[in-house]
């Protein structure tokens, strides 16, 4: 009698929650995507004018910049996973129950700050999770894929969110969205179930053992963290690198977003509605190159045998570097045509995204323990300059005359490129790759 074998393929359990957490910020994202869809032509039907719409529109940012450190420290106190749960469980229900008359302004406005309330404890539960779960020469690939979900979810969105508007009315989109949330939700609580409650870091030596990295025990520190060093932490040339570049990267990242379709239309002249599936690839390479920057850090470090530091310092100069070059070909693209247009965007995106493996993965190098707060720290310097960033943009095009006059998008993308390359200066500089704070 032949005894049939039982396969030995197994998937190690932190990769399962790497995946799971890459679909939880592909997911807000495509919420974030599918409101801005949804609410412009819902104003449209409505005949909300351009400031109220943008009041709307900014809403989100005003939640999301609030709870950047208070989601570090719940994440810390109470743990990734169930930060992660209440994360969803409210964004999800604010959503789904966001009023669908662009008439009611204000109320559409508590719906927004309250999502964006709840999606700004997101980064810093998702990088508690991961600096649990993660070994160091693992972290630059987990923290890339992870946030590289951003780009994806917003390409997936573009493409897909207005056919089902057409079907079913710009309005389902939110309920749409909300259920995909809640969907999320039941995923996390089957394979996010093993992850602690409180604070443990597993130990490298037991995730590196065959069938490592799962149970959430593998001897690590149990209980609640001891008392946060907020002081050494503010006091920390190194946590200011990683605050800058998160500062810069966003800047440069939300200029580009928000100001996109009104460079294709007064530089490049076209509409970006009539590119069809090319306005997605600036993000789908964007999430691409997060990806390679993520690999490129864990390689320096595996196989070229550079320190963490030198590693995570090279993948950032590399991209910060390249990035600002591309940003100051992006305003004589109209002497090209649309296509150069879409490629020096697509470069300066990837660029940007390909930076992610150096800052963005700092946070647990330095403070395993408190990544979650360090991220909350980073991420808020990384959302007020967005609003600083696209509101500035907006008052250099109007000081050269409108969005028509090239050296209005000249003065902005140097205004853009110069702060990517003193971010970059300051990371080379200042950043460490060792812990800091136990």
């Amino acid at each position: 009698m032949t005894v049939a074998r039982r396969s030995s393929f197994r998937i190690e359990p932190r990769y399962v929650i790497v995946l799971a957490t890459f679909l939880a910020t592909f997911t807000a994202y495509v919420e974030r995507v599918g409101f801005s869809i949804a609410f412009t032509d819902l104003a449209k039907e409505a005949g909300i004018d351009e400031s109220v719409k943008g009041t709307v529109l900014s809403a989100f940012y005003w939640g999301y910049a609030l709870s950047q450190i208070p989601g570090g420290w719940a994440a810390q106190q109470y743990g990734g996973r169930v930060m992660l749960l209440l994360c969803f469980a409210s964004w999800s229900a604010a959503s789904i129950l966001t009023p669908t008359n662009a008439r009611h302004a204000w109320a559409i406005v508590f719906a927004r700050v309250a999502v964006g309330v709840a999606q700004g404890f997101l980064i810093p539960a998702v990088h508690t999770v991961l600096s649990q779960w993660i070994p160091p020469h693992e972290r630059a690939r987990a923290v890339s894929l992870t946030t590289s979900g951003m780009y994806l979810g917003s390409a997936s969105a573009m493409l897909v969110l207005p056919w089902l508007a057409t079907l079913f009315g710009s309005a389902s989109l939110l309920k749409v969205v909300g259920g995909l949330g809640l969907a999320w939700l039941v995923l996390w609580l089957v394979v996010g179930r093993d992850i602690p409650h409180r604070e443990t870091v597993i130990p490298l030596s037991t995730l590196d053992r065959p069938g490592g990295g799962g149970g959430g025990g593998g001897g690590g520190y149990k209980g609640r963290p001891g008392p946060t060093p907020y002081r050494r932490m503010m006091s920390s040339p190194a946590v200011w690198a990683i605050v800058v570049n998160n500062f810069s990267f966003h800047y440069a990242f939300y200029v580009i977003m928000n100001w996109l379709p009104t460079y294709f239309n007064h530089v490049l002249k076209v509409e970006l509605n009539s590119l069809g599936g090319a306005k997605t690839v600036p993000y789908l390479v964007m999430f691409l190159m997060s990806n390679v920057g993520g690999w490129a850090g864990d390689w320096l470090i595996l196989k070229r045998r550079n320190s963490t530091a030198t590693a995570r310092k090279t993948v950032n100069s590399l991209g910060f570097i390249a990035s600002a070059v591309a940003l100051m070909l992006m305003p004589g693209a109209g002497s090209y045509g649309v296509s150069y247009g879409v490629v020096v965007t697509t470069l300066t995106l990837g660029c940007l995204g390909f930076s992610r493996g150096g800052f963005s993965v700092n946070h647990m190098d330095i403070a395993p323990k408190y990544a979650g707060m360090v991220m909350g720290i980073s991420n808020t310097a990384g959302t007020v300059s967005g609003v600083i960033g696209v509101a500035v943009t907006g008052y250099i095009l109007d000081l050269h005359g409108g969005a028509d006059n090239v050296a209005g998008w000249y003065t902005a993308s140097a205004v853009s490129a110069a702060i990517c390359v003193q971010a970059m200066l300051v990371f080379n500089v200042f950043a460490r790759g060792e812990r800091l704070f136990d």
